[in-house]
């Protein structure tokens, strides 16, 4: 789902290759159900579940792409001020975007929309998600030392969780690392260096904020998905976030299905067998939190084109094609 101002003539979502391999991976997992696990029995628990169970975590994860919105209005400061419905429509559709299209082609709409949007320029744009990416893979290790921590508790994961936290201030070296005089002058290699290093959180106030929003974005998601799928997969909370970790550090593989089918089940499974879960119903577990993720998505990237996108800046339609 691309917002319609996206002129695909203009924004490629992927090469001929990836919709290939995404395709074949969609259709391995449509198999590998069928032959280990079975459609029907699969799918059968729902019936069982509670609508407002299944609302109650709808809203969780709507206000998890909400609080993205907020990170991304906070990030680029006055840039974006005043213009929250914008950019809620802008962050909902490049999350819908990154969860249906393959090979991770999805995170190209947000320097894209950012352009036509705000007249933000694309290196920077995408410079910020960079940041932003590495911001999430930061918060996400130290749900891994939670994980560590159920399963095996240890006073050292507390001071690595310590330590890794303290580690963000590497950030306000790295910003300012982008006014060195060593990387002024031309150079493609070195103006890509420069602008990646500028647009890094430097102000220690605005690292605490944005990184207190990845936070919020990370706990609700987590609480959902863990809640949905220990209804589908009755273990131990530790072992379920481990498997709802996986399924969310699949965007890092080096393949990804359409809409992540094959590659998030994958990825769910390898970190739950290992723990002594049950291949098969991991991967029925998988399948349906993955469904449930499909779902939400569908129908907020839905809503999302009832969101006002505002009067363009004059930089926008002179950058627009």
């Amino acid at each position: 789902m691309v917002d319609p101002d996206v002129r695909t003539g203009a924004l490629r979502l992927g090469r001929v290759r990836d919709w290939l391999l995404g395709g074949a991976l969609l259709l391995a997992l449509v198999v590998a159900v069928e032959f280990l696990v079975g459609w029907g029995p699969l799918l059968a628990p729902w019936r069982e579940l509670s609508p407002w169970l299944l609302a109650w975590l709808f809203l969780l994860t709507a206000m998890s792409y909400g609080l993205r919105a907020v990170r991304v209005s906070d990030y680029f400061g006055a840039r974006l001020t005043g213009r929250f419905p914008a950019v809620l429509r802008l962050t909902i559709l490049h999350n819908t975007a990154n969860n249906l299209l393959p090979m991770r082609t999805g995170e190209l709409v947000f320097p894209w929309l950012m352009r036509r949007y705000f007249g933000q320029g694309l290196l920077d744009s995408a410079a910020a998600l960079v940041w932003i990416r590495l911001l999430d893979l930061h918060f996400l290790a130290l749900i891994g030392l939670l994980i560590l921590q159920l399963g095996h508790p240890s006073w050292l994961w507390w001071l690595a969780g310590g330590l890794w936290i303290a580690g963000l201030g590497v950030l306000i070296v790295l910003s300012g690392m982008g006014e060195s005089a060593k990387l002024a002058g031309a150079g493609r290699l070195r103006s890509i260096l420069r602008r990646m290093l500028q647009a890094a959180p430097g102000d220690p106030w605005l690292i605490a904020r944005v990184y207190g929003w990845t936070a919020l974005i990370w706990s609700l998601k987590f609480v959902a998905f863990t809640s949905l799928l220990r209804f589908f997969l009755p273990i131990d909370v530790w072992r379920l976030l481990a498997g709802v970790m996986g399924a969310e550090l699949s965007s890092v593989l080096p393949f990804h299905g359409i809409a992540g089918s094959g590659s998030y089940e994958l990825a769910a499974v390898a970190a739950l067998a290992p723990l002594g879960v049950d291949p098969k119903l991991a991967l029925a577990g998988a399948v349906n939190l993955h469904l449930f993720l499909l779902g939400s998505t569908l129908l907020l990237g839905a809503l999302a084109f009832r969101l006002p996108k505002g009067a363009r800046p004059a930089e926008a339609r002179a950058a627009a094609p």
